[in-house]
């Protein structure tokens, strides 16, 4: 029978299993509003892992910078220079 423990820890494992393939994407990606979306999705994971890990002061100043604040200048910021990325 699973305990509360276990099901914690299995929900930390597939938090990090999803989060992987979001950073890839959002590594390989040109279109870079897709890549600050990736990364948006990603650091919605980690944010999961740190709550699962009973960490919420570390959650709250995370989801606010990472995914709001951070996602938000990015985009700004391509908007000023361009939506792809050529090489």
């Amino acid at each position: 029978m699973l305990t509360l423990a276990d099901l914690v820890f299995i929900m930390l494992g597939i938090s990090a299993l999803v989060s992987i393939p979001a950073t890839i994407l959002a590594i390989i990606s040109r279109d870079l509003i897709k890549a600050v979306i990736f990364s948006a999705l990603q650091s919605t994971f980690y944010a999961l892992m740190f709550y699962l890990l009973m960490a919420p002061d570390i959650v709250l100043v995370y989801i606010a910078v990472s995914i709001g604040f951070m996602s938000m200048i990015l985009i700004l910021l391509i908007k000023k220079v361009g939506r792809y990325e050529k090489y």
